[in-house]
């Protein structure tokens, strides 16, 4: 996988979770989680890489929030248009 993707789960037509997907090799899976902020948990593999950034509360969490952790783990932010789905959520 090569670019981020974003998934937004909704219950009852309001956002329940989201997931940022990093880019990682297929098949990789998730050894640690550490907790980023309140809304923010990251899944890193056996070998200390970023796999994904759960946003727990969609609606609640902001973009620089998510920009934070992308600067935190080393990575480039992503661009504002890969984040829109999350305002509207």
């Amino acid at each position: 996988m090569n670019a981020i993707s974003l998934r937004i789960e909704y219950r009852h037509g309001r956002a329940l979770a989201a997931y940022l997907r990093l880019p990682h090799p297929p098949g990789t899976k998730a050894a640690r989680t550490e907790m980023a902020s309140e809304d923010l948990v990251v899944d890193f593999a056996a070998d200390g890489s970023p796999l994904g950034i759960e946003i727990v509360s969609p609606a609640v969490v902001s973009q620089a929030e998510i920009r934070a952790v992308f600067e935190k783990l080393g990575l480039t932010p992503p661009a504002d248009e890969e984040l829109a789905p999350l305002r509207a959520a």
